[in-house]
């Protein structure tokens, strides 16, 4: 019965490094190699929440030394933030975040519509300021003819 005790005594020191570091560590590395942004956005948001979390230890460590339960509401946070199925550190950079970050900054001094600046925005850095660039030369119209061929199955360069 000692062991069991202990186990669950010890259960976020156990399971917690595994939660919030490995497999964590695991996705960002994945996420690096997968074309697509959307993956990147949570594991980056999740390393930003677990900075500040730490800073915030950090800073009032005596304090959450006399709360018993803090390393398992932390380890609950933790697993929310980082699990596929609920993808919270997502749902924190959609909702949260994102209304203070200046996006749109990012998006030349053109005067974008809400839905092109969408479209835009979901683009890398390299690929938006390549899209701007022919924007700049052939207007929007062309972008949305190659969006259009491209979802029927059209090769865009035989228009």
């Amino acid at each position: 019965m000692g062991v069991i005790t202990v186990i669950a005594k010890r259960f976020d020191a156990l399971i917690g490094p595994g939660v919030m570091l490995l497999y964590p560590l695991y996705a960002s590395l994945r996420a690096i190699e997968s074309p697509t942004m959307l993956d990147d956005q949570q594991w980056l948001t999740y390393w930003i929440i677990y900075s500040f979390m730490t800073l915030f230890e950090m800073s009032v460590w005596r304090i959450l030394a006399w709360i018993p339960f803090w390393p398992y509401m932390k380890l609950l946070f933790c697993m929310w933030l980082v699990l596929p199925m609920f993808s919270g550190a997502a749902y924190i950079y959609s909702n949260m975040v994102r209304k203070y970050v200046k996006i749109g900054a990012y998006v030349g001094g053109k005067n974008y519509t809400e839905e092109q600046r969408k479209v835009l925005q979901m683009m890398s850095l390299d690929a938006r300021s390549s899209v701007q660039h022919y924007i700049d030369l052939y207007g929007w119209d062309a972008v949305e003819r190659a969006i259009k061929a491209v979802r029927r199955g059209i090769p865009v360069f035989d228009m």
